[in-house]
């Protein structure tokens, strides 16, 4: 393993403020950290090599801050960035903390609530528009229901359908370059979360009056969290056309959502999401939404960050070496993946009802003797995550 595994701008690598800000809070203990300037954040992740920086409108700020507040915090914000050159590729609404939001934000079953969402929702979007986001990631953390009578899906997805038809109808009409991510995840903090699966959100898009405006952000161990395989589903919003964002962090199996750094939960599945993500036509941020362990100091958490870049980077190397290994090249030429790139009816309906070869004269029973080789294709793939290839 020769390679530099500093990280740069050039890499693309961002983090959202609520990642190394958090405070090591959770439903079972108390902070273990203290709070942290939005100005410090923006300071350190450009001395560690960053790229962007990205927050919720409560994050830079508070949910009751006077306008006063308000003009303050993001003119310090803003001269950090400007000093640092660090950028606000993405931004986001919390629609989940305040009390509020208990029963959800867009699908609210009061429609008081519906419309104050909606409204804080086009706030935040005129300042990420301000301070040069192109992207903006709406995750229904609260969208979602814990029993069945209280929630009427069918409806929630109708008024879900109207909000973000009314964002994407204010975008258009204030002339923004912006578009829509949204983030799946199946639970926690509901016990059902709408839109739980990078499909759910694929088909709800396709729904929408201006479906090119929105696509996805999805995040390792929301995929994860309901035993799915992450890169397959990357590989279907690549396919589809609708990755406009994505959150990396670690995530070790079926349970709660770990947002472990980068790297530190299922290392193969970051090793085939990094070897896809830059062989894929990517080329958005990679952006960490991890949460630094409540074990952590601070500089334990500017630790964990670095690990996530390096992680990031080592996994790169390894997967570029073994793409670029003669012995990869045979092996996936042994396993037929080219053949999987044929179409496999070129010559259209007629013609396939018409061979022969393809049905009446086909031994099945020679084609299932054929060995795929993939065993030992896999096994390159470790030796090279490895180190050992």
């Amino acid at each position: 393993m020769t390679g530099n595994f500093t990280p740069t701008p050039e890499d693309k690598f961002s983090f959202g403020l609520w990642t190394v800000g958090w405070q090591g809070r959770d439903p079972f203990g108390d902070a273990t950290r203290p709070a942290l300037d939005s100005v410090e954040a923006v300071e350190r992740l450009a001395a560690i090599g960053a790229y962007g920086i990205t927050f919720h409108d409560d994050d830079l700020i508070p949910f009751d801050a006077t306008e006063a507040e308000r003009e303050a915090r993001v003119k310090r914000f803003r001269q950090a960035l400007d000093t640092t050159g660090l950028v606000v590729p993405m931004a986001t609404t919390n629609l989940f903390t305040h009390p509020v939001f208990k029963d959800g934000g867009f699908t609210a079953n009061d429609r008081d609530v519906r419309r104050f969402a909606l409204r804080k929702v086009v706030r935040n979007i005129d300042l990420a528009v301000e301070l040069g986001a192109h992207t903006y990631v709406a995750w229904g953390g609260r969208e979602g229901a814990e029993s069945g009578g209280a929630k009427d899906v069918r409806t929630a997805l109708d008024r879900m359908k109207e909000a973000f038809d009314l964002l994407g109808q204010y975008v258009i009409e204030q002339g923004y370059d912006l578009r829509f991510a949204i983030e799946p995840k199946p639970n926690e903090p509901r016990g059902d979360i709408l839109l739980p699966t990078v499909g759910h959100a694929l088909a709800f898009i396709e729904r929408l009056e201006r479906p090119e405006l929105y696509g996805v952000n999805p995040e390792t161990g929301h995929e994860q969290m309901a035993g799915l395989n992450f890169p397959h589903g990357i590989a279907q919003a690549l396919w589809a056309g609708k990755l406009f964002h994505i959150d990396l962090n670690g995530q070790n199996g079926i349970k709660y959502d770990q947002d472990l750094r980068f790297g530190a939960g299922d290392l193969r599945s970051a090793f085939w999401l990094v070897d896809l993500l830059e062989t894929g036509g990517y080329t958005g941020p990679r952006h960490f939404d991890f949460k630094p362990p409540r074990t952590e100091d601070s500089d334990g958490v500017w630790a964990s960050a670095t690990g996530c870049m390096r992680n990031y980077l080592i996994l790169r190397e390894r997967a570029a070496a073994f793409r670029s290994d003669p012995r990869v090249t045979e092996a996936l030429r042994a396993a037929r993946l080219d053949q999987l790139a044929v179409p496999t009816a070129e010559d259209g309906l007629a013609a396939l009802l018409a061979d022969r070869s393809a049905y009446e004269d086909f031994d099945a029973d020679a084609a299932a003797a054929r060995g795929m080789a993939f065993e030992a294709l896999d096994q390159l793939a470790m030796d090279h995550l490895l180190g050992v290839a």
